[in-house]
Parts: C-alpha cells; structure tokens; sequence
C-alpha cells in the first residue's frame, strides 16, 4: 500500500538536510570511539578538555559546565552520554526512524553547542553557526518529518502498527495532527524563535547586530583574583577566558612590582618551566602546566599559583602590582596589598 502522505512531501524536499545534519551528529560518535580515542580522560584530545574550553563566556548553561569539568568522574560519565546521544540521534535521522523525536534531540544537541560555545571561533563564527543552524534545521525536520526514503515511509507504507498509534505522528512522521488554520501559526512562532535565538545570541557573542564587533577567540586573555603575600609565598588565581581553544597562553615572565616599578621577585621563562606540581593547584580538566618553553595556560583552564620565594619574607606593607606576560608581548596586571 503506498503512503498517500509521501507525493511531493515535503519530507522528501528536506532529503539532503536530514542526511547531512544526521551524519553531523553521527560523525561525532564516530570520531571520538572509532577513528580515535577521544573519551579516555588520559589521552591527548579527550573531548572533557574540550568542554572545558566553552566555560568562560557560556551563555546561561556556566553553572553546569562548571559543575562538569569541577568534578571529572561525572563529566566522563557526561561525555559518554552524550556521545552515545550523538551517535543515536544522528543515525536515526540519516534512516528517517522517529524522525520527529531525533529532530527534538537535535534541536537540544544544538542548543546546547550555540549556549556553551557559540562564542568560539577564530575565522568564521565557528561554533556559533553550527549551533544556529543546527537548531533551524531541527526544527525544520520536525515540521518535515520524513519522506518516501526513510523507514518512517516503510513503517507507515506496510501498515505496521506502530504507526496507527496517535503519538506516531509526534514522534514519527506524516501529517501532524494539528488544525489547518493553527499549523501556519506554528511554523510562524517556532521561526521566529530561532530567528530570535540567532540574533540574539550574534549580538551578545560578537556583537554582530551593533557596536563593536568583537571575537573572544582572536587574543588570549588571562583574569588574575585573589592575589595575596604571606610570608614566603606569592598565591595568586589565574584564569584565561579568551584566546585560541587549540593553543594555550605561554607565560613567559611573571613578576611582583613595587609602587615605583621596581621589580621585586621575577620568574622568568625558564624558571616557570621549572615549577612543580605542587606550586600548581588547577581547579578544572583543563590544567595549567609548565611547558618545554614557558608556562601553559589552556582555554578553559583555571588554578592556584603558589611561588615561594624568600626575597617576600622581608616585604614592606604596601600595594604591589603582579604582572603576567605572554610570549606575544600581551600583559596583564593585579594589585595585591600585603
């Protein structure tokens, strides 16, 4: 029996969409289980460190992004989740097999990249066209449903029950049970949603509506807190929230200076390569470490420095100024008061 729904459906129109953003997701499982391993938290690439680069400019979801990447064993156990979400959604869009209710996932998977990492991308807006247009074509899927070649049509076609079950329709595809003259008003809202969602999100991320166009992705940025001298020890937080996510910052001098500039304590290049993992107290996934050549410093990446230095031991009271240069020259300071 055919499937009178299916004569230039508009299912079969969205044909090329459905397959491409189906293996998007799909390709996603298979990159980080198959063609490597990116879910073993001690591998290079694990997609944790990843996800811990979003952290600093989220958009509403900050708190459970940090949440994650605080506690590992529950971000691993994240992560596999999601994968295998990925994995699932993506498969059965690119069959057409409960394509509505996979439309609905991919409609969360991208609104979840556009709020976590909307903000990276050093060229071309990266995460932030993704995400808008993952949850456009979402959305567009759960009006399509799927055509002639899916297996919702095979279902339906050979009259297997499933498919006479009101929720069918819902989760499925065919026509959805809404009234003729309500249906134009639904595709009105939902599109003025992602229209919404798209602005919006352009403007806080990059400011692509008005004023100044920025990109958070171009030059690292560190945030120095909580600065403080007591006795021996110069403790400090550092934290970088802007920069290039597949490169670090390389700190090449950090140093204490006094109200005339006069240089109190210096560590130089070499000697930040030289600091050990207990002058390191790193608060995330992505860790501060000391590199071949200077002090690394990930996306994402937050911690405690603790330098002793017996030069602090004889310190005046006073205001200092900690300053902490990248090897691009870029600089930034904290005043501290001991």
């Amino acid at each position: 029996m055919k499937n009178p729904n299916i004569k230039n459906d508009a299912g079969s129109l969205a044909l090329a969409v459905r397959l491409v953003i189906g293996w998007t997701y799909f390709s996603a499982f298979w990159r980080r289980t198959i063609l490597a391993d990116k879910l073993d938290p001690e591998a290079a690439g694990y997609i944790g460190e990843k996800f811990n680069h979003f952290l600093p400019n989220a958009l509403g979801i900050k708190p459970i992004i940090q949440y994650l990447v605080e506690n590992p064993d529950i971000l691993w156990i994240n992560m596999v989740a999601f994968t295998i979400i990925e994995g699932i959604v993506g498969l059965f869009i690119i069959f057409g097999l409960f394509t509505r209710l996979m439309s609905i996932g991919v409609f969360g998977l991208a609104m979840g990249i556009l709020l976590g990492s909307g903000w990276i991308g050093t060229t071309c807006l990266d995460e932030w066209q993704i995400g808008v247009l993952g949850i456009a074509t979402g959305f567009v899927l759960f009006l399509t449903g799927s055509g002639k070649y899916s297996m919702d049509n095979y279902l339906i076609s050979n009259n297997f029950s499933i498919t006479k079950k009101k929720w069918f329709a819902w989760l499925g595809s065919g026509n959805i049970p809404v009234k003729e003259s309500i249906f134009p008003k639904v595709v009105l809202i939902g599109s003025l949603f992602v229209l919404g969602m798209t602005l919006i999100t352009n403007q806080v991320f990059h400011g692509g509506l008005w004023g100044t166009l920025h990109n958070k992705s171009v030059k690292p940025k560190l945030e120095i807190t909580d600065g403080k001298i007591e006795k021996s020890t110069l403790s400090f937080d550092v934290f970088r929230t802007e920069g290039v996510d597949v490169y670090g910052s390389w700190v090449i001098a950090i140093e204490l200076m006094d109200e005339k500039n006069n240089t109190i304590v210096k560590y130089s290049q070499e000697d930040l390569t030289e600091l050990h993992q207990e002058d390191i107290n790193n608060y995330y996934i992505a860790k501060i470490e000391p590199g071949k050549h200077s002090l690394i410093v990930p996306l994402g990446a937050k911690a405690k420095l603790n330098l002793d230095n017996e030069s602090l031991l004889d310190l005046e009271s006073g205001t200092y100024r900690l300053k902490i240069t990248d090897i691009s020259g870029a600089y930034w300071t904290h005043p501290i008061k001991k």
